[in-house]
């Protein structure tokens, strides 16, 4: 273009801008269609949905989510990137006419372990019934802001727990994962496991702790919290049984109850 010539800018025409792969941390999209009827649990009688975490109360179709770790900042080129996704995304993901999904279909979602303060220092935040989530205009568009070190802590924001940076949190989120999911597939559940193991190192790197601590710990937690009822539960009477010696079996039960079984037993013979 003329109107730059002998003057410090050049003009690039069309550039192409796709030459990196660009990677959207997590898209929730609503299921429809055969992806609604074939869906994992959807068959006769499913179970009622559960309660989803705070901050997730108003899905849209389209659901596009950038994840900040402990070890990384949300900061406002974080947020930029995810304006740039979700441009990226509506223009690629068409609807079945071909036509582009209105606004309204996207909710866009900024998941930071820690608190953001040098982003509320410039772009204040502002509060929403939850706590520990925020909404924040950005550009176009609202952002939901979810802060997993200061959520709720409740069984239903075991999700978030699970990815906070703070062990007790981190501990909760796994024992009501156990509590929720008790007979998951092992390939699942012992990646899940395994991934929470490397996170508590990483946190706490001078500290000896096996992986088999760990379980054995977590396991304990989530014992403590079960009721007689679900530790027994899916077990056949003989296979409790078997776990004890006899005066094990005995103990706690009313003599005059014993007394009577064994009447009852010789009267038998």
């Amino acid at each position: 273009m003329g109107v730059f010539e002998g003057t410090p800018w050049r003009v690039e025409l069309e550039q192409e801008l796709a030459l990196r792969s660009q990677l959207l941390d997590v898209a929730i999209i609503e299921a429809t269609g055969e992806d609604a009827t074939h869906a994992p649990g959807a068959e006769c009688n499913p179970e009622p949905p559960l309660e989803l975490p705070d901050g997730l109360e108003n899905l849209r179709p389209h659901n596009l989510l950038t994840y900040k770790s402990r070890h990384e900042a949300l900061n406002a080129w974080a947020l930029d990137e995810l304006i740039g996704h979700y441009v990226n995304y509506r223009k690629l993901r068409l609807a079945p006419d071909g036509q582009r999904h209105p606004l309204h279909a996207f909710g866009l979602y900024a998941v930071a372990t820690r608190f953001p303060s040098g982003l509320v220092c410039e772009h204040p935040l502002q509060p929403t019934a939850w706590e520990g989530v925020y909404d924040l205009p950005w550009g176009g568009h609202p952002v939901r802001l979810i802060v997993l070190n200061a959520i709720a802590k409740h069984p239903r924001n075991t999700p978030w727990e699970l990815f906070a940076s703070e062990q007790d949190r981190m501990r909760q989120g796994l024992i009501h994962y156990r509590a929720r999911h008790p007979r998951p597939s092992q390939g699942g559940h012992w990646e899940l496991l395994e991934h929470l193991y490397l996170i508590y190192q990483r946190e706490i790197p001078d500290m000896a702790y096996t992986m088999e601590e760990f379980l054995r710990e977590t396991h304990e937690l989530v014992l403590a919290r079960m009721t007689p009822e679900e530790r027994l539960k899916g077990l056949a009477p003989d296979e409790v049984l078997n776990r004890y010696d006899p005066e094990e079996r005995l103990k706690g039960l009313d003599p005059a109850a014993i007394k009577a079984w064994l009447a009852k037993q010789r009267r038998g013979h």
